[in-house]
């Protein structure tokens, strides 16, 4: 396989292999081996470079959640001559709050989330990374209130002054991986039921989904049915009613023994207008990044997994409200 070396023996596997090696093996040195020095990493909550920053986080929390284990559900893929491999990673990450540490006093309560993660790979190394965790979903299982942990990260940062801002397109920088994913028409069946929706036709995505359609939400949410996988965008789409509904990479697969599915990283930039999930209108301009992986049979999509950050929304709009 192109990209990789040969104690791999596919793309996938590599994704899934070094997870593990990194996570529940406990080789977080190895990122000095499979992240170049200078990859950018984007999350909702902000923006770093180099896998100094990465190493850091991920011994924190191997600390705080000792027994933390990452299974790896899928890993949706495009190979490209000029821009290497890309991989949407998704996983369902389970540990024990068993020591004090960035999730408050140890509660030694249990959590089960998802992440998903694109990462782009060239010649062994990981270049650049986009990462989505239900953070949301992760603080309800331990106690807490999203809106009130980004109240407290505020707080503990210095106040609205000094506080560290989440991600935004005006602190990115150029990465170097600047691919789209493929022109797989599962990829595209998937980005029109959301540009549909982002423009209303509400009823065209539920059309679009199986009956018995599950979804896996923000706030560690499963659904059953396509009227809750149109509620769960309306609900998002309602909050920021003349933001810009954008995807930024998409990819199609129909292969690996797997039902046909696509992976999506898409955003929402703009004012936060309107009534929804995130309640009254607070005028705060937000940023959303979001990633989505769906799965399609027969009858349409037949399963969905949409993740963003609630408490990096949360973040932006209680530093405009102060």
């Amino acid at each position: 396989m192109s990209g990789v070396s040969d104690k791999w023996a596919d793309f996938p596997d590599y994704i899934l292999g070094i997870t593990k090696e990194i996570w529940e093996d406990r080789g977080i040195a190895k990122l000095n081996h499979y992240y170049t020095p200078d990859m950018p990493l984007r999350t909702p909550m902000g923006f770093s470079v180099g896998n100094q920053p990465v190493i850091a986080a991920t011994m924190a929390t191997c600390y705080e959640v000792p027994d933390r284990q990452v299974f790896g559900e899928d890993v949706i893929w495009s190979d490209h001559p000029e821009h290497g491999l890309l991989s949407s990673h998704r996983v369902i990450s389970t540990g024990t709050h068993t020591r004090d540490g960035q999730f408050g006093k140890a509660t030694g309560k249990r959590f089960t989330i998802r992440v998903i993660a694109d990462c782009a790979t060239k010649d062994d190394h990981i270049y650049d990374e986009w990462l989505v965790r239900d953070y949301g979903g992760l603080l309800r299982q331990l106690g807490h209130d999203p809106r009130a942990f980004a109240a407290g990260l505020i707080t503990r940062e210095g106040g609205v002054a000094s506080a560290a801002r989440p991600f935004s397109p005006e602190t990115d920088i150029a990465g170097a991986y600047h691919g789209r994913g493929n022109d797989n028409i599962w990829g595209a069946r998937y980005a029109a039921l959301l540009y549909a929706a982002m423009r209303g036709d509400f009823r065209g995505l539920q059309d679009g989904c199986d009956r018995a359609v599950l979804g896996q939400y923000p706030g560690a949410r499963d659904t059953v049915g396509m009227a809750e996988t149109s509620a769960f965008w309306l609900g998002l789409r309602a909050s920021f009613p003349s933001a810009t509904f954008k995807i930024h990479h998409q990819i199609g697969m129909d292969a690996d023994m797997l039902s046909p599915r696509a992976a999506l990283r898409w955003s929402f930039d703009g004012t936060h207008d309107g009534w929804g999930v995130f309640g009254a209108p607070s005028g705060a301009h937000v940023h959303v990044m979001g990633m989505s992986h769906a799965e399609f049979g027969p009858w349409g999509m037949r399963r969905e997994t949409a993740l963003y950050d609630e408490v990096a929304i949360w973040k932006q709009i209680l530093l405009h409200s102060g």
